[in-house]
């Protein structure tokens, strides 16, 4: 992948092979991990991006391609950059500062 990735960026993502309850399969993940990291490293942090969930507080509502998917904050990762496929769209604002909030939330004490 030559395309300079960006944090909250939705790209798809091979995460197989997985173990237990990891999501699985090829899929639409978001990079939250910062451009200052996602430059020099050859991985980039990840939150996969679902069709179907279940309404837990790190569920994080969006609007992808016009469907209504959610970000799936309680399975952040940190992947290789070749289990890249594909660019797409970046988030909306909105949709970035509910992420940022679940994320300081869950993980910020």
């Amino acid at each position: 992948m030559k395309k300079r990735l960006t944090q909250y960026q939705v790209v798809i993502v091979n995460l197989d092979p997985t173990i237990g309850n990891e999501i699985k399969k090829t899929r639409p993940c978001v990079i939250i991990s910062p451009n200052e990291m996602n430059r020099p490293l050859r991985t980039v942090v990840i939150a996969p991006i679902t069709s179907k969930t279940k309404q837990y507080p790190t569920r994080i509502k969006i609007d992808f391609q016009g469907n209504e998917n959610w970000v799936v904050v309680d399975q952040i990762r940190t992947i290789d950059k070749r289990r890249i496929t594909k660019s797409l769209e970046k988030l909306s604002k909105e949709e970035i500062k509910k992420i940022k909030e679940v994320i300081r939330e869950t993980f910020v004490d």
